[in-house]
């Protein structure tokens, strides 16, 4: 049956209601404004950038010696374009916001400013490599399940949330505002792992299954970590100010020292809070003081009572008491 046409002309009335809630003072509308970085192009940055960062495996194929100069050179050019206006973009977005004006138009030259920026972020891409290439490693040595580096590359969600974290943090190294939460919160989409561009990692980082691991912004982590699914790097409560405002720009965040290792689920809380080096942090522990280097951490053992086959019906054999 057809769509009552006559009902349509309930549209125009119901477009000016939608409209009516486009007021000065709403929060989540960008009209009339400078344009913002487009979250498209900051996708297509992010995966020009791993084409150049792993050759060969993403999706231009077949590169050789004989063409992989020309390959990285056309990226090369095209990124460094890309970068510069949505770079500049977030620059100006910034700007409007500490100073609290919408004028779009300003002495400023933002693009200038987004270029250098950019330059500088290309200029990084071989160490970006290097780093990476232990975190590559890391994951072959902690997971036996692993055949070679390429399956990492390929196939391991952790490795793709830790890549596209090094970029955005080097984003922030460079003071680019607003793009490098839009490179990690697209990645926490793709991977199911979040962890704010802000936070600092040391190299040989490894995310093992990953699902659900939460590290904060001002999380410092040393060389050599390893952690499991369901891990959370977290803040305890937020400090407030005389007028009830978040306190920004403290530690909020745990230190995690080299060669860790964090089992699943497990909880560590609280900036002041340091897990000690070579440590061991078993299952589901919720952690919100320091540990000493070289300690395990486990939960007492559960008591568990389990009812055999023979001590239940047929009708009773789901109903297990833990």
């Amino acid at each position: 049956m057809a769509s009552d046409v006559r009902l349509k002309e309930q549209l125009p009335a119901l477009t000016e209601e939608i409209v009516a809630t486009y007021t000065p003072d709403d929060v989540i509308n960008h009209l009339g404004h400078c344009p913002l970085p487009s979250y498209e192009a900051v996708v297509e940055i992010v995966l020009s950038l791993k084409d150049i960062l792993y050759p060969g495996y993403r999706r231009k194929v077949g590169l050789h010696s004989g063409n992989i100069r020309y390959h990285v050179g056309s990226t090369v050019d095209s990124l460094h374009d890309q970068l510069t206006v949505q770079i500049g973009r977030a620059l100006r977005h910034e700007d409007r916001i500490k100073g609290n004006h919408d004028d779009c138009e300003t002495e400023t030259d933002y693009e200038a400013k987004g270029q250098a920026m950019a330059l500088q972020l290309l200029h990084r891409i071989p160490e970006l490599r290097r780093v990476l290439a232990t975190d590559a490693q890391a994951a072959y040595d902690g997971d036996p399940a692993c055949q070679t580096t390429d399956e990492v590359v390929f196939c391991y969600p952790g490795f793709a949330a830790i890549t596209v974290y090094r970029i955005a943090h080097t984003l922030v190294e460079l003071s680019v505002p607003f793009i490098p939460r839009m490179m990690t919160e697209w990645a926490h989409q793709m991977t199911g792992i979040d962890i704010h561009p802000g936070a600092t990692v040391g190299d040989y980082f490894f995310i093992d299954h990953g699902t659900g691991v939460v590290i904060g912004e001002t999380c410092e982590i040393g060389e050599h970590v390893k952690l499991y699914q369901g891990v959370t790097l977290g803040a305890l409560s937020f400090k407030t100010d005389d007028d009830g405002q978040l306190i920004r720009g403290t530690k909020r965040h745990p230190t995690i020292e080299d060669g860790v290792v964090v089992y699943a689920n497990a909880t560590i809380l609280g900036g002041n809070t340091v897990i000690g080096k070579d440590s061991v942090i078993g299952s589901s522990v919720w952690i919100t003081k320091s540990v000493s280097p070289r300690t395990t951490v486990v939960l007492e053992k559960p008591q568990l009572r389990v009812r055999g086959a023979s001590e239940t019906s047929g009708a009773d054999q789901g109903n297990f008491q833990i």
